[in-house]
């Protein structure tokens, strides 16, 4: 009777080295590409989101009164 691993056991425990060495080179190059559009400021952030919310609203009309008056 054989000691130690069969070489399947082996061939198994290398090929999921090898699958989790490489997911965790996928990982650290997707934390590496950071978007361009990234905002260190947060109050140029909030800026920003102020004006996506102004720009949104006046897309769906929302805050207009003459389309839809309620009194």
């Amino acid at each position: 009777m054989p000691r130690g691993r069969s070489t399947f056991t082996k061939r198994q425990k290398s090929k999921r080295a090898s699958r989790n060495n490489g997911q965790e080179r996928a990982q650290d190059q997707r934390k590496d590409e950071k978007p361009g559009g990234v905002v260190l400021d947060e109050a140029e952030e909030l800026r920003q989101m102020r004006e996506h919310a102004a720009e949104q609203a006046a897309l769906f009309g929302i805050g207009l009164r003459t389309m839809n008056p309620v009194l």
